[in-house]
Order: structure tokens, then sequence, then C-alpha cells
């Protein structure tokens, strides 16, 4: 086998413990891949980037603001369409927790943003394709992180940072 060469990416699902929401973007029906689903925030990273560097830029490009890394969610690997090595990306998610009230200011890459709870979210992420069920997995393991760990906890774990050099 072959050392691979992937695309990395990142994912944020920004939660808001004021009102315990989920922030969801749907994705512009411009974009070359899973055009109109409803994502957190995703990105790939630019070459020399790391997974946290990458983060806090798509959390700037995507929806203009700034959250605090809480834990990994997990990773993620899938093919951005046929299953061919320049459409392969591997990356990680990570659980953000947002404390402002600034509306997400929205890119091309989306055409609506919503703060949803968990319940609203998985009423919207109805349809069985790959990256619906992605997003409702990711929200699915923000859930079960928040009921095992407490907020101070992730806080402990967020002021180590991510990147082990």
């Amino acid at each position: 086998m072959s050392v691979g060469r992937f695309i990395g990416g990142v994912g944020a699902l920004l939660w808001r413990s004021s009102d315990n929401r989920y922030l969801l973007l749907q994705r512009s029906p411009h974009k070359d891949y899973a055009r109109e689903i409803w994502e957190p925030v995703t990105g790939r990273l630019e070459q020399g980037e790391g997974f946290e560097d990458a983060l806090y830029r798509e959390l700037q490009e995507e929806v203009g603001l700034t959250a605090q890394p809480l834990c990994i969610l997990g990773t993620t690997h899938f093919y951005r369409g046929k299953e061919l090595a320049e459409n392969e990306l591997i990356g990680v998610v990570y659980l953000c927790h947002y404390t402002g009230d600034a509306q997400p200011h929205l890119s091309e890459e989306h055409t609506q943003a919503c703060w949803l709870s968990a319940t609203e979210a998985f009423n919207l992420l109805t349809d069985a394709t790959p990256p619906t069920l992605w997003t409702r997995r990711v929200i699915e393991r923000a859930e079960a992180v928040r009921k095992t760990l407490s907020l101070e906890t992730l806080f402990s774990l967020a002021q180590q940072g991510y990147e082990l050099g």
C-alpha cells in the first residue's frame, strides 16, 4: 500500500451554552459537494496549516465568529464525490463554545444559519444522505460528551490546547 495523500479538513460545531443551541449552516446550491445540506462550520486545511489554526481561520471566514474549542468530537474520513485519491478527505471535528450574541456573517459558501436545539436539529436533518447522517452523528456525539463531561472539565482540557506538535 502506498503512502496516502489526502485533503485535510476541519469541522467546528458551535454550541451556545446560554440557550443550549448548536449553529448549523446550509451549504450553497453552488458548492461542488453536498449542495444545500445543513452542516456545522467545515473547511479544508491550507498547505502548512495545522488543524487548530484551520479551525480558527474557518470560523472567521465562514461565520465571522470566535469560539473556544472545548474538545475533539472525533475524526472523519470520506470522499468528496467519487472515490478518487484527489477527493479523499481526513479531518478533525471540534466542539466549540460560543458565548457571544452576534449573528453569523455568512460567506458565499452558505445561504442560511440557524441556532437549533439538538431536537430541532434532528428534526431538520431527516434525509438519509451521507453528509446529513454525518451532521447528525456530530450532534449526537456533542450531546454525549456534554452529558458525560462537565463544562468545567471541558474548559480545563481546552486550556491545554490540542496541537501536540
